[in-house]
């Protein structure tokens, strides 16, 4: 009974010690992501990743560096390898977590990237696709605010092409400020930005 005892305890410590690892290298991960070290969080998020074979947020990190420093003018020229790479965690993501809709927005936002590349060709090639994958996420999980917000904000900076109702998008914005206020992350590193994002939009929306 002892040994059964300390066998458990000692299960225990390890779950707990795993735990503690985990977070203290998403931590660190997220740190370098802060500091401007793209390449440095995006290894490390890898190397957790393949570690943490049943968890998608590291995944989900890989490719959320990679495709915000692909809209970064200055990684212009990297940008296909970076859209590469997040695309390959996105998929990795998705076959951990089906149905996602945080992964579902990201990879929205994996295709907006690929269009700000090239807006002349690969508009129509997008377009259609990142609104899709919105239309995805809010049917799964209709007051998510990154879904409500993204969708609005792609509509917004397409409206002078497509001509939609501006006023109603800044109603949608709004929405999703709401929709944020009330959102509750479901655990540790769980997707949690974009509000700023949306009060910035809002305050310039016309």
């Amino acid at each position: 009974m002892k040994a059964l005892i300390t066998a458990f305890t000692f299960f225990i410590c390890s779950l707990l010690n795993a735990q503690t690892q985990f977070e203290q290298g998403m931590g660190k991960a997220m740190g370098l992501w802060k500091e401007g070290k793209t390449e440095e969080a995006s290894a490390l998020f890898e190397r957790i990743a393949s570690a943490e074979k049943t968890n998608w947020l590291p995944n989900y990190y890989v490719g959320m560096v990679n495709v915000t420093a692909a809209f970064n003018p200055a990684n212009k020229d990297k940008a296909p390898a970076l859209l590469d790479k997040a695309q390959t965690a996105v998929d990795n993501a998705s076959v951990i977590s089906p149905n996602n809709p945080e992964i579902i927005v990201l990879q929205a936002l994996l295709y907006t990237a690929w269009l700000v590349q090239d807006p002349m060709t690969n508009g129509m090639k997008y377009s259609g696709k990142v609104m899709e994958e919105y239309y995805k996420a809010l049917a799964l999980a209709p007051e998510n605010p990154r879904a409500v917000f993204g969708k609005a904000d792609f509509e917004i900076n397409g409206a002078k092409w497509t001509g939609a109702d501006v006023k109603k998008l800044c109603k949608e914005v709004e929405r999703s400020i709401d929709l944020f206020a009330k959102f509750k992350p479901e655990g540790p590193f769980y997707p949690n930005w974009g509000l700023e994002r949306a009060q910035e939009t809002l305050k310039n929306c016309k």
